[in-house]
């Protein structure tokens, strides 16, 4: 394999000008240049990111940990960061948990030997363990999004979930129901006590009895969509309509009634959240709460290269708000 000796000596001049035009450091003459980049071609040199990183100290990479889910949130999430990644020239090497803390802690370490550039943490398991993140490596500039740990120092890109929660609920009091109920993701997870808590706001305002029959707790997938309804099913009466706090619950919700022989719209309004895309594509089209997934993804890492190039020492908190998208999933009383 050729080295940038070996152009240098091709060519007839110093491994330093090589250097300089390929890396547009310092101006070299045409001809030189021309000469430089016809070596290139000729000896198939390829510069060494191993080596530019020893010496520029840097490595324009960076890690990402996310939370393994089938949950298309993730997915659009890191579709963002991605993009965003490369319109920088930025790697990303990105590492699922698997929803396990020996694994995270093992990707942890990985990163940090591969000398990341900055960190993205999307990992919800992390939320009640002590995340002592630079134990045995020097800390690195690290963004926490939406899902991620709570308490850790760190830039933060987050939705506002509490008025997500007031917003499904109020459009569903907008459209004549008084008898709602919401299935919450995990208690345990702040986006799901934010969701409820916009639930209880929207519902208080409205002079709205809340019916704790009516409230139960899954898992954010379609299965704890299935499960909760069930709970709601065994313990007698139905509302008219349920805020259900993500798409994946909200599709498990939709199933399990049809099998039921319970018709959403008409026996029952189903409000959901993220706005995932195949939240359309169901039947019926889901009502929910978009999310800007994409940008969240574009803003962390907008933020990581801010930490990194002003070198500042503040944490950030950025907030990104959430909207109503009206589809077929809500029948007007």
């Amino acid at each position: 394999m050729a080295t940038i000796k070996d152009v240098a000596k091709h060519v007839g001049v110093s491994t330093s000008t090589v250097s300089h035009v390929l890396n547009k450091t310092r101006f070299v003459s045409e001809d030189i240049s021309t000469r430089v980049l016809a070596a290139v071609d000729e000896l198939n040199y390829a510069p060494s990111a191993l080596a530019r990183s020893l010496k520029v100290k840097n490595t324009r990479t960076f890690g990402m940990l996310v939370t393994t889910s089938t949950n298309p949130f993730f997915g659009e999430v890191v579709k963002g960061v991605e993009r965003r990644c490369y319109e920088y020239g930025y790697n990303l090497i990105l590492c699922n948990t698997e929803g396990d803390i020996a694994r995270m802690h093992s990707n942890l370490d990985t990163l940090l030997q591969k000398r990341v550039d900055g960190l993205l943490l999307m990992c919800s398991e992390v939320d009640n363990e002590e995340f002592n993140l630079f134990a045995r490596h020097q800390p690195v500039p690290t963004v926490v999004m939406d899902w991620g740990p709570i308490d850790f120092p760190s830039d933060k890109i987050q939705d506002n979930s509490h008025h997500g929660g007031y917003l499904a609920t109020r459009h569903l009091i907008a459209q004549g129901h008084t008898q709602i109920g919401c299935l919450t993701g995990p208690l345990d997870k702040l986006p799901a006590q934010q969701r409820l808590s916009g639930f209880v706001q929207a519902m208080e305002e409205a002079g709205l009895t809340i019916n704790k029959s009516w409230i139960a707790s899954g898992n954010f997938e379609c299965e704890g969509g299935e499960k909760a309804f069930e709970e709601l099913y065994a313990r007698g009466s139905l509302p008219t309509a349920l805020f259900v706090c993500n798409d994946m619950m909200a599709m498990g919700v939709i199933n399990t009634a049809n099998k039921k022989g319970i018709s959403v719209p008409n026996d029952i309004s189903i409000v959901g959240y993220d706005d995932i895309k195949l939240a359309k594509y169901i039947t019926p089209s889901l009502t929910t709460i978009h999310q800007p997934k994409h940008r969240l993804g574009q803003q962390a890492v907008d933020t990581l290269l801010d930490k990194i190039q002003s070198q500042r020492e503040t944490n950030l908190i950025i907030q990104l708000e959430p909207t109503l998208v009206e589809r077929d999933s809500v029948k007007k009383m």
